[in-house]
């Protein structure tokens, strides 16, 4: 067993060797974390805010006056024009100046004098889907808070909604988690995909197979280094998250770290079959781009709920690893779950961990067959 243990440490200090010599690998696996996070983190935003719309006041009151100020108070809608007429707006929709426009019809001033309703008339530009349900969403919710603060009196029932978990529903908080598991994947599978791909063009790995090294200490031995440079990208990465997000930390970092532990080691040992199958660090950026970046945005949960998947492709998404540590972390930081709530990620990351070690010895042994 000590012999075991000390070829592996040779191997890894092997690996570190190249890993130091190599800027572009150290760029690759802490620089474009990093740079990855702060572009996701502030360039994918799902919130809606100072959405450009232009206001048709066809009453001229000063009731319609005043409930035009209610209407964009809170700065979610943003008045950008005031034509005098809905053709003109529906030009100025065309010309991609808003997203909307505001129609308030003519009596507006009358029937608030008299209580009685008012009907809105919103024209939404649909040529951008998310942008339009986030826009007619927080007009409704917008219209309901105005209409509420005007009215006179009382409903029976007076429902009270509250978000727990992300109360003031930033995108941030959604995005994050997913963004680590994305990143951690695209990085772990090129990582190992490249350096081992490297050795297999320079002919350097056949001399490894002409040592008395065994098979799993040469896939464990590489894979060690790029366990600890994956372990420190997920530190710096709730480390950005927390000082630039307000990422919160809810439950216990010993479920984050193992389970982004096995994940790691899952795609290290994805990196490492694509690899040993390809020979070419060319066809191995390529496949391992490929089968890490489309999986862990798609198939994920990153972007898009799994519930909502064909039950063909929500199956296939029971082997993408990325969903597993996406729920785990959802689960832990935002929620602050225990291993009641994650065992079953657990169990997911350890076996597609295990199935990949397994695969990449036995294709080493066939290669050196």
């Amino acid at each position: 067993m000590w012999v075991f243990f000390r070829r592996v440490r040779a191997m890894a200090r092997k690996e570190v060797a190249h890993v130091r010599r190599d800027p572009g690998m150290l760029w690759l696996a802490i620089g474009m974390p990093l740079l990855l996070i702060l572009i996701f983190g502030f360039g994918v935003r799902f919130d809606a805010d100072h959405l450009p719309v232009v206001l048709v006041d066809l009453d001229r009151s000063p009731a319609s006056e005043e409930l035009a100020r209610d209407l964009f108070a809170s700065g979610v809608l943003q008045p950008v024009a005031s034509p005098r007429d809905v053709p003109e707006a529906l030009h100025l929709l065309g010309s991609n100046t808003a997203v909307a426009a505001l129609v308030i019809p003519p009596g507006t001033g009358r029937r608030v004098a008299l209580r009685e309703p008012v009907t809105l008339q919103l024209l939404v530009d649909g040529t951008d889907g998310t942008v339009a349900n986030m826009l007619l969403a927080d007009a409704e919710a917008t219209v309901s808070a105005v209409a509420a603060r005007r009215a006179t009196t009382q409903p029976a029932y007076r429902p009270q909604a509250i978000t727990r978990y992300n109360p003031r529903g930033e995108s941030a908080m959604f995005l994050l988690p997913g963004t680590i598991a994305y990143v951690l994947a695209l990085v772990c599978v090129l990582l190992t995909g490249l350096a081992v791909a490297r050795e297999w063009e320079r002919g350097s790995m056949e001399q490894l197979f002409a040592t008395t090294i065994g098979i799993p200490e040469i896939v464990l031995g590489k894979l060690l280094p790029y366990v600890g440079l994956g372990v420190v990208d997920v530190l710096l990465s709730l480390a950005l998250g927390a000082l630039v997000f307000d990422l919160p930390m809810r439950g216990s970092l010993v479920w984050v770290a193992l389970g982004s532990f096995l994940f790691i080691f899952g795609m290290l040992g994805q990196g490492l079959l694509i690899s040993i199958v390809t020979r070419s660090q060319m066809l191995a950026t390529q496949l391992g781009a490929l089968s890490a970046m489309l999986p862990s945005m798609l198939l994920s949960g990153f972007l898009f709920p799994v519930d909502n998947l064909p039950l063909p492709i929500w199956l296939l998404s029971n082997v993408v690893p990325a969903r597993f540590l996406i729920a785990l972390l959802r689960s832990v930081l935002l929620r602050g779950g225990g291993l009641r709530e994650i065992w079953g990620d657990l169990l997911g990351l350890f076996v597609f961990g295990a199935v990949m070690f397994t695969l990449s010895s036995l294709l080493f042994r066939r290669r050196i067959a």
